[in-house]
């Protein structure tokens, strides 16, 4: 979940040092998607993005922070993986040895936190699974890593619609368990996210050629999807991670919304490839901003960074607050006591003690992975 392993902070008038080698630019962006997926949790926010209503512009982060943090796991992979040049025989065996652990740790985790019954689809375990499948493609190259992403892409709208008929009779945990987030879907996401890392994310010509490709790539995709496959008024019934026609829909209509939806987490090719468009473009932003800069600006960034490098913590602790609530809270004031609780938590903790909680278990126990060397 971390690009690095972090020195012991060092205080800079009251902000640690950010690590060398580390990414600020990639902490920030994942407290985007992480503040993002909170939003959709405890927001209150509008079931669908209207933009001629301001009212519902919140809902931009449906479906969009859950696929940035996906795009995040596999650009985090890729930092701790080597970068533009992962490492060969024997030393990969080792990375793939720990990648192997951390996605145990990972997937645990989500199963406890499923266990709080809470009302709220628990990415992790799926987020755990795909460390594992990322761990046979460690050593591609970008192009390669984009082309699977790409056939990834095509195969989620089908794969979407085979697990159509496992709702029916599928419980609370069989749901959460990849049909929520499917697996091929996401997938998609991480290899994207892993190729980032490998094109030379630290350098500022890459991260200006992300940055525009990723926002262009995401216009075409919901120009194309709006024009063709313009979202039916009664997809608010609709359920995440399957494609949804509508009623009345003709066999073409249908045939349209199944690869062509621009429907936050319909699973269909244009909404995989408009929110990793946006996910590559966010990333590619930050680490623009953030990154290579001076002190002043590691302390404006410093909040959001402090969130950005304990995802895991701050992830199940708002879980695990929200099942202590004797009351679920859906409102515009609960995500603001969320998000200041997180940024508050964050840099108290990364000041003093560093690397967050569950990150240092994790690191603990991936530790344990023997040097073939």
């Amino acid at each position: 979940m971390t690009d690095a392993r972090p020195a012991p902070p060092t205080a800079m008038r009251g902000v640690p040092v950010v690590p060398a080698g580390r990414l600020q630019g990639v902490d920030v962006a994942r407290a985007v998607a992480l503040l993002g997926m909170v939003a959709t949790h405890v927001g209150g926010i509008a079931d669908a993005l209207d933009w001629s209503d301001p009212g519902t512009w919140a809902a931009v982060a449906h479906g969009r922070s859950s696929s940035l943090f996906a795009v995040l796991a596999g650009v985090s992979i890729g930092l701790t993986s080597g970068r533009t040049t992962p490492p060969g025989p024997p030393a990969i065996g080792r990375v793939r040895g720990r990648l192997v652990v951390r996605a145990a740790v990972v997937v645990a985790i989500g199963l406890l936190l499923m266990a709080l019954q809470t009302p709220v689809y628990v990415i992790l375990p799926t987020y755990g699974v795909l460390f594992l499948l990322a761990v046979p493609v460690l050593r591609l190259r970008a192009r390669w890593l984009l082309l699977i992403a790409g056939a990834c892409a095509v195969a989620s709208p089908v794969v979407a619609l085979a697990t159509v008929p496992f709702y029916a009779d599928a419980g609370t945990w069989e749901v959460q368990l990849g049909l929520v987030y499917p697996v091929v879907t996401f997938l998609a996401y991480v290899l994207v996210g892993l190729a980032v890392a490998r094109a030379g994310l630290e350098v500022r010509s890459t991260q200006v050629a992300l940055l525009a490709s990723g926002a262009v790539v995401a216009l075409v995709a919901y120009v194309v999807g709006a024009v063709l496959a313009p979202v039916p008024d009664d997809a608010v019934f609709a359920f995440p991670g399957v494609p949804y026609a509508g009623e009345g829909s003709t066999g073409g209509e249908a045939l349209a919304q199944l690869f062509l939806s621009p429907r936050d987490h319909s699973s269909s090719i244009v909404d995989v490839v408009g929110t990793a468009g946006i996910a590559v473009a966010v990333i590619a932003l930050c680490t623009l901003l953030f990154d290579g800069r001076g002190r002043t600006v590691q302390r404006i960034a410093f909040p959001l960074a402090a969130v950005g490098s304990m995802p895991l913590t701050v992830y199940a602790g708002h879980l695990v607050v929200l099942a202590a609530l004797p009351e679920y809270p859906d409102s515009g004031a609960a995500w603001a006591w969320f998000a200041v609780g997180s940024v508050l938590f964050a840099m108290t903790w990364r000041t003093f003690l560093g690397r967050g909680p569950l990150e240092r278990l994790t690191a603990r126990l991936t530790r344990l992975v023997p040097d073939p060397r």
